[in-house]
């Protein structure tokens, strides 16, 4: 019974969640939260923790971590933003700024990590710090304006009644779950996390795909760089501050096992959509920004609890 239980609350729980928590905040709000216009904007905002956190997911795949990407999202997004003023076509400055500089950064922490063999606490922890100077020092702590309108409006405007944002967030969910799914790269990533000394006896170069890992999170941190950058209308040097928190979240709310081995893009898309949902019923409450701090540490704890209570403590 308990085993049936616990595949149940893999396939299910953070869906069954989701559900209670939209009809908890439609009953205490039934004239704002259901309206359309209010739906469409949750679903908006979870569209950037969405991409941030699907990176988030690969790193903590295989039981490691990426606190980094909060700084990657407003580094990438500065640089994108400076492309974009010195008049480099708009489609170039998202390749350059956005994905290959967010590719760049993520090889950084993943190379780092493989050569000095610390945990991606210590190394993120570190290029955190690193990457938000950088921005500091490439902006002179201002922020840039001026972006032209193909880009904001390219980025984040709207095709028919759909936000830009979100279609970005389903195409990267989707590809994602097709490399982990389909893949022989992504099936290689879970045996890691799994159990990475079988993994090591199986074949597999793990420094290899430990660097693919913290590329695919810099990459998807870069996206979310420029995502952010386009619906501000500027680059902030503090951009993206607190989004490592919300990428930690989505990905653990959603299931993803602290443990490694264990999780799915699909749950991410859950635990973002959850973040977005209780964020938007707070303030609808109008409830302070600081029980909402409260409120997503709770999350965290009671998420990385009922893992360890239905998927098992790996030891």
């Amino acid at each position: 019974m308990q085993k049936k239980f616990n595949k149940i609350w893999e396939k299910f729980g953070t869906f069954g969640i989701l559900v209670l928590i939209i009809l908890v905040l439609g009953i205490l709000s039934p004239k704002y939260f259901f309206t359309v216009s209010n739906l469409t904007q949750v679903i908006l905002q979870s569209s950037i923790n969405i991409i941030v956190g699907a990176g988030e997911f690969f790193t903590i795949l295989i039981a490691g971590i990426d606190l980094s990407v909060g700084s990657i999202m407003a580094l990438t997004g500065m640089i994108t933003a400076k492309l974009l003023v010195a008049g480099v076509p708009v489609i170039l400055a998202i390749l350059i700024g956005g994905i290959a500089v967010g590719a760049l950064l993520g090889f950084i922490n993943g190379f780092l990590v493989v050569k000095t063999n610390l945990h991606p606490f210590i190394i993120t922890l570190g290029t955190l710090s690193i990457f938000r100077g950088l921005t500091l020092i490439i902006s002179d702590a201002r922020p840039v304006y001026g972006l032209p309108t193909e880009f904001t409006q390219g980025v984040a405007g709207w095709i028919w009644i759909i936000p830009i944002p979100v279609i970005i967030a389903i195409v990267l969910a989707l590809v994602l779950t097709f490399v982990t799914n389909k893949t022989k790269m992504g099936r290689n990533i879970y045996a890691l996390g799994g159990n990475e000394q079988a993994a090591w006896f199986s074949g597999i170069n793990i420094n290899l795909h430990k660097i693919v890992v913290f590329i695919i999170s810099g990459v998807c941190a870069g996206i979310a760089g420029v995502v952010l950058t386009a619906r501000l209308g500027a680059a902030e040097p503090l951009a993206g501050t607190g989004f490592e928190l919300f990428a930690i979240a989505a990905a653990i709310i959603g299931g993803t096992s602290f443990f490694g081995g264990k999780g799915k893009i699909y749950g991410v898309v859950m635990g973002a959509l959850i973040i977005g949902v209780i964020n938007n019923g707070l303030n609808i409450l109008n409830v302070s920004t600081y029980y909402q701090q409260i409120v997503m540490g709770s999350l965290i704890i009671g998420a990385v609890s009922l893992d360890r209570l239905f998927g098992g403590k790996k030891e």
